[in-house]
């Protein structure tokens, strides 16, 4: 052979492939060694690429060499792969280097280094980069070779192969006792899947299982989502090379052992079916097996391959022919790796000379079926820069290079001053801190004196500037929102801690005694509109004297709601009972108000309609029910409701008008109908209309509607045009009011409109002579202004205002409904009042704030009238307050009227009638009494009476005031916490988990049965539980299912019953943690009615104590060994409490304390866990002494 001309590299080309053959082979028999085909191609030092001559033609049907490459001479192909995504062919070899080759012709696209050393073991092609795994090692590079991870695993890994589970996870197997699952997108270890010794080698996937082939010769069956061994196939007993499943068969080939020979290549492979999981008769093959695939283009043919390159084709279930054998050329060299194209036309084998072959079953060949778009690098652009024409006016010199002469320093080479990057320094420590601080070694202690805010830094703003729009063309559209909002209308968020809310400061949103609602419960958008309910003085006392049997019933968990509100002195509430029945009406889920939690957290719902939609379900749901009539009234024969005795429902008196429908068909035919309607809906004029209209005019038209549509005639018995018109026969004590701007059109004219009444209240403010500014009344002469905190309005206070403060409504058989604006203060003439006139005050007002950031939120503006403050502040006065969550704050009235539709659009308004609530009976008769806690039937049809873990209390057990009560709740996770890592490595609660009540236990205070269960209740759910934490309640699944369950099974109405007596009789609880458990019930207690050992034995900056702690230290008992059971830990509060007396008369204060201190001492020493029992009685002690009598037994 002659290598003139060709590159010295050449030279490192093993003697194998040219020095010790030319004597035996034709140079025509092998494409390497014929000098003809060298000629023209160009070497490098980095490979060498081998062209076939344009004259070779293929077969059609059967495969041959297409193309041979080098990619570096003399280092052996360790992996092949064909691009899943382009028509590329990827190679890796044994120093760690990768090399791509385009389509059929094997141009060579790109060529890096992928691992300093080790070599390539499996290579996977993704959407934005290709895989190379590597012996300790996972990389991901780009296809021109930029690396986009470098992912390095376990110090003696051994990994051999990766597989793609899905888009974003793989999966990686080697010579190791685990496999690892890594998450892409975030290039983080998700799982780890333990495995036995010696490991995996070879990874398969289908629909239904993983296939994991292992040097043992084993094959296993895997759960592709716990990856827990589901079938075993033992295919060889010496060692296993290569497997490939297609369809529902399994095909294998290996290694036999052959006693003291070592190990034999074994010419039968083994097939499986899938379907019986059993092997079917093995296939012989007529080459020794070391690579094996499915190609099944048009039966299940098998490929397979032996290390000197001898290739047969056959049907698994069928015999070996050997006219199916071919060889590939590998020049003497062994071939180390082998893969098939998507498309099943290509066959590519790498060998350990260095060289890749392309085989292929047609010249046309298209690596998979469809393939995008290659990239290329861009050709080097400096030779072909356009010519200048000097003659040309117009020509930009700019585009010449040219140097730089001048010694002046450049604006961009700045100064190392300038260029040093300067941090903001710490703030100076308070002088305070450092007198009192005491240093033990090198660490200062001080107490805190809470001059600043917790996690907050003061930074000096440029007021005068921070409100100005920016100069730049994006910020004018996308800057300004961020700042428009104002701070107390948006959205309010609770940040969590490592103690949950309790050190969440509530009193720096609302100062006032009245109770906000949690926001983070699901659909809690309605909180708005249940303060609004609330501050309704008719319907508080209506859904607080109402009780009815259904479980779920809204009237009675707004009655149960309010009742929490009435007792709160400020602090926040949660609806979560309410929103739990809420969530079980079909109706709203038919209406679309139940949002599922990714539309709440990403602001998709359209808050303003749904709303309105909430208010008018709400109005006819309460209508509904409290109208409905169930034997007696009230629960369990308790006296009846005042306000819902009578078929009327109160909800029709106060909000019902009775509607006259007319329709007006063209033959002459007019039928009427009559209804009750418990709101309006706004109609605006349409849209080419234009002028200044007023609100008055605008409800006219709304309230008396009158439209042309199609409706059935009888009369013409076919459908026809018709006019419908409807009329008011009376007038309603509240008229509520959906305002229905829901589209741009109807905030546009909201805009309009309210720019024509600030315009007309400027010019009237200008032609009026200016009045002397009257000074405002001094404070505590109780002549605060009714209306607001303002004592007068400019006509400045009211831009955005449209809406009137009153209205003047009357019904005359002449002219119909009449309404009109009316100043507000001022009363009717008695002649108007005799004629059936009435003024209509504002009293709500409930907008829709949008705000980008955060999706936007509802609000409330409610003018709480004197009763209200007259039970919280002990003062008689009216105020209009802003409520946004547990956000309260006093606003002026002019405030609750204004509205800016860039941020605040009007959805409802409520207008009451002046003094409406006078004929209303406003007094609570409690329809809650001692015949809840009688005997009730359990839910479960397995519960027997054997299985009774309590005793009823009898009638002379009643519970009186003061008298004591153990109590204690279990819970269940209906959904878990959301949270987020910070960059510090600390975690932040976004949302935490949602519990759900499942057991409640109360037992005997006090008397002869004391430590006795007279409650244990399960409590059954409908709502699907995600964890039962049973380590921590006790609650096994199917507890809580009334079909198998074996406890006693009640609702969570009859549970909350007999609580609510008890809280209402004036018991005082004892129990361990009663704060939490109080607050996932749903129940507000009074802190003089509660003793939470918690607290009892607590020292101030210390730690809270375990139950199970204080009881073995202080009871010398061993509780909650393996589950949480709520009797025990019930009777063990209360035992506890006794402690805590005796040791307070013993000693007092200082005695106590001083136990206390034995106490924190005896937990440090035993990192807070009881000690295991030595004695084997149960009871490992501290002491020996008994400390508190064991109380009776059930």
């Amino acid at each position: 052979m002659n290598f003139d001309g060709l590159d010295a590299g050449m030279g490192e080309y093993p003697p194998s492939l040219h020095g010790t053959l030319e004597a035996v082979m034709e140079p025509s028999m092998d494409p390497h060694l014929n000098p003809s085909l060298l000629q023209g191609v160009e070497l490098d030092p980095e490979g060498l690429a081998v062209t076939v001559p344009e004259a070779v033609h293929l077969m059609e049907g059967m495969f041959s060499e297409l193309h041979s490459a080098v990619s570096e001479v003399g280092i052996p192909v360790t992996a092949t792969h064909f691009d899943l995504q382009e028509e590329m062919l990827w190679m890796g070899n044994h120093r760690g280097h990768v090399t791509s080759f385009f389509g059929p012709t094997m141009g060579r696209h790109s060529s890096f280094q992928a691992h300093a050393s080790d070599d390539i073991r499996h290579i996977h092609s993704l959407e934005t980069g290709v895989l190379f795994l590597s012996k300790c090692n996972l990389k991901c590079h780009t296809r021109g070779g930029l690396v986009m991870f470098d992912y390095p695993l376990e110090e003696g890994a051994d990994m051999h192969s990766l597989l793609m589970t899905d888009n974003n996870t793989v999966l990686m197997g080697g010579l190791q006792n685990y496999a690892v699952e890594l998450d892409l997108n975030t290039v983080q270890e998700t799982q780890k899947f333990t495995v036995d010794v010696p490991g995996v080698a070879i990874m398969r996937q289908t629909g239904r299982f993983f296939y994991c082939g292992h040097t043992s010769g084993k094959i296993t069956l895997r759960d592709l989502r716990s990856f827990k061994t589901e079938h075993e196939f033992d295919a060889f007993s010496g060692s296993l090379s290569d497997f490939d499943v297609h369809g529902n068969l399994l095909a294998a080939c290996g290694f036999s052992s052959r006693g003291m020979n070592g190990l034999a290549c074994d010419r039968f492979l083994m097939v499986y079916d899938l379907r019986m999981m059993r092997a079917v008769t093995p296939l012989q093959v007529h080459v020794d097996p070391l690579f094996l695939r499915f190609i099944p283009t048009y039966t299940s043919r098998l490929a397979i391959i032996s290390q000197t390159g001898q290739c047969q084709f056959c049907e698994p279930t069928g015999l070996a022919n050997m006219a199916d054998i071919f060889h590939v050329n590998t020049v003497g060299q062994v071939l180390m790796s082998f893969d098939v194209s998507s498309s099943k036309q290509a066959l590519a084998f790498g060998d350990s000379g260095g060289c890749v072959h392309l085989w292929s079953d047609a010249p046309e060949v298209s690596f998979n079926d469809y393939s995008r778009e290659t990239e290329f690098a861009l050709p080097c652009l400096v030779d072909t820069l356009p010519q200048l024409d000097w003659n040309h006016d117009l020509l930009p010199l700019s585009i010449i290079p040219t140097p730089l002469t001048s010694t002046e320093h450049l604006l961009s080479d700045w100064s190392p001053a300038k260029a040093t990057p300067s941090p903001r320094r710490a703030p100076p420590v308070d002088p305070e801190i450092l007198r009192a601080m005491k240093t033990v070694g090198f660490i200062g202690y001080a107490a805190n004196p809470r001059t600043r805010p917790r996690n907050q830094a003061y930074v000096e703003l440029d007021y005068d500037n921070y409100n100005q729009v920016p100069e730049s063309p994006i910020g004018r559209d996308e800057e300004p929102h961020l700042y428009m909002v104002p701070k107390k209308y948006r959205k309010v968020t609770i940040k969590y801690s490592k103690l949950g809310l309790e050190d969440f400061d509530f009193k720096h949103y609302n100062r006032t005694l009245f109770a906000g609602l949690e926001p983070h419960i699901p659909n809690a958008y309605c909180n708005c509109m249940i303060q609004v309910l609330y501050f309704l003085e008719p319907i508080r006392y209506l859904v607080q004297n109402h009780l009815c049997q259904k479980e779920f019933c809204l009237a009675c968990e707004l009655g149960f709601l309010f009742h929490m509100l009435d007792l709160s002195r400020g602090d926040p509430c949660q609806a979560s009972n309410f929103l739990r029945a809420f969530r079980t009406i079909p109706e709203a889920s038919a209406l679309g108000l139940i949002l599922a939690d990714s539309d709440e957290q990403t602001g998709k719902a359209r808050l303003g309609r749904l709303i309105q939609s909430w208010n008018r379900f709400i109005l006819t749901q309460l209508h509904q029910e409290t109208q409905e009539q169930e034997g007696p009234q009230a629960y369990r024969g308790a006296s009846s409701s005042s306000l819902g005795s009578s078929g009327e429902s109160a909800i029709g008196k106060l909000f019902g008008c009775e509607v006259e429908n007319s329709s007006l068909c063209r033959c002459g035919k007019e039928t009427v109908r009559s209804s009750l309607s418990l709101l309006f809906t706004m109609h605006y004029p349409e849209q080419n209309s234009q002028g200044d209209y007023h609100v008055p005019q605008i409800l006219k038209k709304s309230i008396c509607l009158e439209q042309s549509t199609q409706a059935w005639c009888e009369n013409c018995e076919k459908y026809q045009p018709t006019v419908q018109t409807r009329n008011i026969r009376c007038l309603p004590d509240v008229l509520v009011i959906n305002c229905e701007v829901n589209s741009a059109k109807e905030a546009e004219f909201w805009k309009v409109q309210a720019e024509y009444a600030f315009n007309k209240a400027m010019q009237k403010e200008k032609m009026e002579p200016a009045k002397p500014k009257e000074p405002p009344p001094p404070i505590g002469e109780g002549t605060c202004n009714m209306e607001g905190i303002t004592f007068d309005t400019r006509a400045e206070d009211l831009r955005h205002v449209w809406i009137p403060p009153s209205l003047k409504m009357s019904i005359s058989k002449s002219q119909g409904l009449e309404i009109g604006s009316w100043p507000e203060g001022e009363e009717l003439s008695t002649e108007e009042e005799e004629e059936g006139a009435s003024v209509y005050d504002l009293v709500v007002t409930v907008p829709h704030i949008l705000d980008a950031r955060t999706g936007g939120n509802l609000v409330a503006h409610i003018k709480v009238g004197e009763t209200y403050h007259q039970r919280k502040e002990g003062v008689t006065h009216q105020q209009w307050y802003l409520f946004n969550d547990f956000l309260i704050e006093p606003i002026d009235k002019t405030e609750a009227a204004q509205f800016d539709v860039s941020w605040k659009v009007p959805g409802i308004l409520y207008y009451a009638k002046r003094n409406y609530h006078t004929k209303y009976d406003l007094r609570i008769k409690n329809p809650i009494d001692a015949s809840v806690l009688l005997t009730e039937a359990s839910l479960a049809r397995k519960q027997r009476k054997s299985h009774a873990t309590f005793i009823p209390l009898m009638v002379s057990e009643m519970p009186q005031a003061g008298e004591l009560v153990g109590l204690d709740a279990e819970f269940v996770t209906l959904n878990q916490e959301e949270a987020e890592l910070r960059s510090d490595g600390t975690k932040s609660t976004i949302k935490p988990s949602q519990m759900s009540v499942a057991r409640i236990t109360c037992v005997r205070g006090q008397g002869p049965n004391e430590g006795v269960p007279f409650i244990d209740d399960y409590i059954s759910t409908q709502e699907q539980v995600v964890d039962y934490l049973t380590q921590y309640s006790g609650i096994k699944p199917g507890d809580l299912d009334a079909k198998i369950s074996s406890k006693h099974l009640t609702t969570l109405k009859s549970t909350y019953l007999k609580l609510r007596f008890l809280i209402d009789t004036g018991v005082r609880f004892v129990g361990h943690g009663l704060q939490k458990d109080f607050r996932v019930i749903n129940l507000l207690v009074l802190k003089d009615q509660v003793v939470d050992t918690v607290y009892l034995f607590h020292l101030p900056r210390k730690r809270m104590i375990s139950l199970r702690f204080l009881a073995w230290y202080f009871l010398e008992l061993n509780i909650q060994g393996e589950t949480h059971d709520s009797i025990e830990d019930a009777r063990t509060a209360l035992q506890l409490y006794r402690k805590h007396l005796e040791l307070s008369r013993a000693g007092g204060n200082d005695e106590v304390r001083k136990v206390l201190k034995g106490l924190y001492e005896k937990g440090r020493q035993l990192d807070w866990k009881v000690p295991e029992s030595e004695t084997g009685d149960g009871q490992g002690s501290p002491k020996s002494a008994a400390v508190f009598p064991s109380v009776m037994g059930l």
